[in-house]
């Protein structure tokens, strides 16, 4: 796992795949994180994204890929076709959602899963209402 950001996160990346990643998923949604797919992807290689990154004003990152050939795919996220399905197998116990989740707080909490999320300390953070 990669817990840099920017410059640092692009060294990491290069360094753990010998020069760069064949294909690289964008899953965070913010120009920058597109920026740094763009760098992270080794030439000749994809980067699949979900739906818009927020803040694209610019098109900086379209000039990395284009001179590295680099492919980009992607569309909107169909969460609601999958949930139904994927709740009854959460209840069920045939799926387990805990290996993403590597912090839980309480309602009270959710504005320090936030920063501990922003802040790189949590991956993703449950919150639990008991």
């Amino acid at each position: 796992m990669i817990s840099a950001r920017g410059d640092g996160a692009i060294e990491a990346a290069h360094e753990l795949t010998a020069g760069g990643a064949n294909h690289v998923l964008e899953c965070v949604g913010a120009e920058s994180s597109m920026e740094t797919a763009a760098a992270v992807a080794r030439p000749g290689g994809t980067i699949g994204y979900v739906g818009v990154p927020l803040g694209v004003e610019s098109t900086g990152f379209l000039g990395t890929m284009f001179g590295k050939n680099v492919s980009l795919r992607g569309g909107v996220a169909p969460v609601r076709g999958y949930i139904d399905g994927l709740m009854t197998d959460v209840l069920q116990g045939t799926l387990d959602p805990s290996p993403i989740f590597t912090e839980t707080v309480d309602l009270d909490g959710v504005p320090e899963g936030y920063r501990m999320m922003d802040e790189r300390e949590a991956v993703k953070v449950m919150v639990k209402l008991d």
